[in-house]
């Protein structure tokens, strides 16, 4: 078996594959890159594995003309940037001492030992320079079946890091149909030690596995096993699939597919960026509030607006013909009267009270109330309140 593509002959990392074997050492191709080549889904980052120890990968690198940065150099890894691309070069290695979060290392010369220690089969997989594939734990069949199966006993590569359980669901959101009942009866077993696991690193797997094509089935595969429970408290995932219908060709998007999801505190379950979190509460209220598409683009602007819409029509909500023309020239609209148009007749809190009633109808009426009317609105509303 060989993978092909583009990437294979990139010159910026024929130039770290020649400075490794160079120095007369054994270096392949691994990981997302390989998997990806496959299935023909597009080359992210490319990761390297080699027998060369990481001191011995920053000598050749200098040597080549390339600049190499120790990222975990503790763990073998070595970034060696060749034409402003970096490039993780790791050293085989084996799992000396674990402890949940982080391991102890010792590195190898086999290949076979550095495939055992890795989570998923499906990215247990090597390949040489010219593109053949190396399997040695039996990931080309498992791909195929687009089975999603740890390397080895679930438990024990559980245990090595808790995060592979979250990253066991994000797996088969993006590439998975088949999901190992042994893998699955591991991860609800041992989804206590998620406890240890810090929210920004769950926050990163959960965001990711949200913005697959279709997290459906890995949401309820979560839910059944007690996992989104206990990462997103809260989160309900039923209409996950009426989102995904209505998002059409929308791309996908992880902060809609949240708020769908109504988590009691998605902010801090995931910790999100303050920009994040204040996202996710304008659409919670919005929602909460029922606003209008005019409402919603007017204030919120056409992006947020339109996860509105589609969360609401993946409750239920039949959307107008021209749904999206509307967000969008609503998301243009400005209101046509400003508070010196009422002044000095209005002063204070009146001159609030007014605009606000103004823009209600303003927005209420489609952007196409006259300023004159509006003006009148505003002071109605200001006497009616005095």
């Amino acid at each position: 078996m060989r993978i092909s593509g583009p990437f294979l002959t990139d010159p910026a990392l024929l130039a770290v594959l020649d400075a490794i074997e160079a120095g007369g050492h054994r270096v392949f191709l691994v990981g997302g890159a390989v998997r990806n080549a496959l299935l023909g889904e597009p080359i992210g980052d490319v990761d390297l594995s080699t027998d060369a120890r990481p001191e011995r990968v920053v000598e050749l690198a200098q040597a080549a003309g390339l600049k190499p940065v120790p990222t975990g150099i503790e763990h073998g890894t070595i970034t060696v940037v060749s034409g402003g691309t970096g490039f993780e070069v790791t050293t085989f290695r084996r799992d000396v001492e674990t402890d949940g979060r982080r391991a102890i290392v010792a590195f190898s010369d086999s290949i076979e030992e550095d495939a055992e220690r890795r989570d998923f089969t499906m990215n247990a997989l090597y390949a040489t320079r010219a593109g053949e594939v190396i399997d040695p734990v039996g990931g080309l069949d498992d791909l195929a079946a687009r089975r999603l199966r740890f390397v080895g006993d679930p438990e024990e590569r559980i245990h090595e890091d808790y995060l592979r359980i979250l990253r066991f669901f994000r797996f088969h959101a993006w590439y998975g149909r088949e999901a190992e009942p042994q893998a699955l009866a591991a991860c609800a077993a041992l989804a206590g030690g998620l406890a240890g696991i810090s929210k920004e690193r769950i926050g990163a797997e959960m965001r990711k596995l949200l913005a697959a094509p279709d997290p459906s089935d890995a949401l309820a595969l979560m839910t059944e096993t007690g996992i989104l429970a206990r990462v997103l408290p809260g989160a309900d995932p039923a209409q996950m699939p009426a989102l995904i219908a209505a998002e059409g060709d929308a791309a996908p998007a992880w902060p809609r597919r949240l708020a769908l999801l109504g988590a009691d505190d998605a902010a801090d379950a995931l910790r999100l960026s303050r920009a994040e979190a204040g996202e996710q509460a304008q659409l919670a209220g919005a929602l909460a509030a029922n606003w209008s598409l005019n409402e919603a683009g007017y204030r919120l602007g056409a992006a947020l607006a339109t996860d509105i819409a589609l969360v609401r029509a993946a409750r239920g909500l039949r959307l107008p013909e021209g749904w999206r023309d509307q967000i969008a020239a609503a998301a243009r609209a400005r209101l046509p009267i400003a508070a010196a148009d009422l002044m000095p007749e209005l002063q204070g809190p009146a001159l609030g009270q007014g605009l606000k009633a103004a823009e209600a109808r303003w927005i209420a009426e489609g952007f196409a109330t006259p300023a004159a009317n509006l003006i009148e609105t505003a002071r109605l509303a200001a006497k009616e309140g005095a």
